[in-house]
């Protein structure tokens, strides 16, 4: 058996998430569909994080089980030309056995885009969060400082969050203008169900001057989802990038090509 590791980028409009669901339409459905037809045998895909619904994926990182002998190039191109267009591995590589996408990573980052201004995109209706109130990016920045650390994010998770402990270590959080564009960036070494979306409505709340930016703090420690902001649109997150051990010497994101998003 061999084991290869893939890299995946994809538009997560049309998509009812990553994880596979019967009768929806999923990215890991249409890539074992795309992968099993070039192993000639169905195939399992584990990735680093399920997406939800409307969620991007600049780097996402998923590994398979397989018998069948093929190169990489045969692999990604193979695939490719199997998977709609709002999909697509960036790379295929063999990994060694105890190579495991979800467990083995160090960190995850996530970025969540804003375009702030007055007219709405036709081009990024659904690939960003639209917000045409002016946001003070300067007070969303101070306001993110304050959740930095590990701490429990409680406030931060979904009702329906599965995960044991609400204990993460958010180790960025940061907020930076752009022309008409805000970009949120976070990292940790694993995240809450709806946690950024969630920390990104409490941002845009801050940025909106409905909060001070002491709020975060007093929401991160009331520990009360109810009492937090709305979350944010799926449309504006983006899973931007998987770190792993350099062991494993996996390709990095900013040489698979990327995207528009890229210049944010």
């Amino acid at each position: 058996m061999y084991r290869i590791a893939v890299g995946i980028e994809y538009d997560g409009s049309a998509f009812a998430g990553w994880q596979s669901q019967q009768s929806l339409r999923t990215v890991q459905q249409v890539l074992e569909g795309a992968l099993g037809a070039v192993a000639a045998e169905p195939v399992s895909l584990v990735a680093a994080g399920r997406t939800d619904a409307g969620v991007h994926a600049r780097a996402q990182v998923a590994h398979f089980d397989t018998a069948a002998e093929r190169t990489p190039r045969s692999w990604l191109l193979g695939a490719n030309s199997e998977l709609p267009a709002d999909v697509a591995l960036q790379w295929a590589q063999p990994v060694p056995e105890h190579f495991h996408a979800r467990y083995c990573a160090e960190a995850r980052v996530y970025r969540y885009l804003i375009l702030n201004r007055t007219a709405r995109s036709a081009l990024n209706a659904a690939r960003a969060a639209w917000v045409t109130r002016a946001l003070d990016a300067a007070a969303m920045a101070e306001a993110a400082a304050q959740l930095v650390g590990e701490h429990d994010f409680s406030a931060f998770r979904a009702a329906e969050c599965q995960a044991k402990s609400p204990v993460r270590r958010l180790t960025q959080l940061t907020v930076v203008r752009r022309g008409d564009w805000i970009v949120i960036e976070a990292v940790a070494n694993a995240f809450l169900h709806h946690m950024v979306r969630n920390i990104a409505g409490l941002l845009i709340a801050v940025g909106k001057g409905a909060e001070p930016p002491g709020w975060a703090r007093t929401v991160l420690e009331g520990r009360d989802r109810t009492r937090a902001a709305a979350t944010a649109p799926a449309a504006g997150l983006y899973l931007w990038e998987v770190r792993y051990p350099a062991a494993f010497a996996l390709p990095l994101p900013a040489a698979n090509g990327g995207s528009a998003a890229d210049q944010l």
